[in-house]
């Protein structure tokens, strides 16, 4: 899969499940010790975060790493 398509799904899941909890981007990143901006960016795919990044995410979102990422990599 082309690096940005994936970037833009992974931003799309993490938008999902934040509003589907009612966290604002400000309250997530405000837990995570982020700023908004970062949030922002993140979820319209234009970073690649790394893997501790993608945890304090997850964390953030009371969910695993591997329930953030596994709906990515579902085929179909």
């Amino acid at each position: 899969m082309e690096k940005e398509v994936l970037l833009k799904k992974l931003g799309a899941r993490i938008r999902e499940i934040r509003s589907g909890k009612n966290i604002s981007q400000l309250k997530l990143a405000h837990s995570i010790g982020k700023d908004q901006q970062s949030i922002q960016r993140l979820e319209a795919g234009n970073i690649n975060p790394s893997y501790y990044y993608l945890y304090e995410i997850a964390t953030g979102l009371d969910i695993t790493v591997s329930e953030l990422l596994a709906p990515l990599y579902n085929k179909g």
